[in-house]
């Protein structure tokens, strides 16, 4: 067996162990997930949405924190248009996420890219994006190259499989969970666990002290905008740094 045939041998994969692999990847990180979800149900219910619409909401938007965002301002009687710009301003992260992954995902069809558009989140994407910085694009057995999208479809459907049974245990307990059980500290706890293992340079670093320091100062903006601000600030931070480097 010649070299090149024993490093292609190497290197084939096959888009079932990918899609495992994905889901293993995620695994850690829902167990933060699953209160945060609980945490969502309870907020729905208390603040008057029905079962259904509050249960659509994850299947459609998918999208924890806008979630919970748009709950709060519905039970205050907030108006629809203010909610939908305030939803749209909390996700602008997003944006950042997938021009951050779309280098690797150019070349595959259209329905590949809406389907992984709709699981890109914060955990899926935090799994994801490491693995395509440290792997090398692979051969399946048939001989198609890069199968790692794959990998992102299994921690992005483990992650709404998740999403979607913590959520409707939580509408299903409505107020059931008593106050004492404080569980609205695992949104923190949750982010943090995202960021901290990815802080491997001076950049990094930058970036999350900067971006947290206005987080914190700008809480008090209405409608997310401290969150905007800061994610602002963090980039410009991280940039300068690295430049600088």
């Amino acid at each position: 067996m010649d070299t090149e045939t024993a490093s292609r041998e190497r290197t084939t994969t096959s888009p079932a162990s990918e899609f495992t692999s994905g889901i293993k990847a995620e695994l850690p990180i829902l167990v933060g997930v699953i209160p945060f979800g609980l945490i969502y149900g309870v907020l729905a219910i208390g603040a008057g949405i029905p079962p259904l619409a509050a249960q659509a909401m994850s299947a459609i938007i998918f999208a924890g924190s806008a979630q919970i965002l748009t709950t709060q301002l519905y039970g205050v009687g907030t108006p629809a248009v203010v909610m939908v710009l305030a939803t749209a301003i909390i996700n602008l992260r997003h944006t950042l996420y997938s021009a951050s992954i779309a280098p690797y995902t150019k070349k595959l069809g259209g329905a590949w890219k809406w389907l992984l558009a709709y699981l890109l989140t914060d955990e899926a994407y935090a799994v994801t994006i490491i693995h395509y910085q440290q792997t090398q694009p692979e051969i399946d057995a048939s001989g198609n190259s890069d199968t790692r999208h794959w990998f992102f479809l299994g921690a992005g459907l483990a992650l709404w499989s998740t999403w979607q049974v913590s959520t409707a245990a939580g509408i299903f307990l409505g107020g059931q969970i008593p106050a004492s059980w404080s569980l609205d500290f695992t949104l923190a706890l949750t982010f943090i666990a995202l960021v901290v293992p990815n802080l491997k340079d001076r950049a990094g670093f930058a970036a999350a002290l900067s971006a947290g320091v206005v987080a914190v100062l700008a809480f008090a903006l209405p409608y997310k905008l401290g969150l905007v601000l800061a994610s602002m600030v963090g980039i410009a931070a991280g940039l300068l740094v690295e430049r600088r480097s």
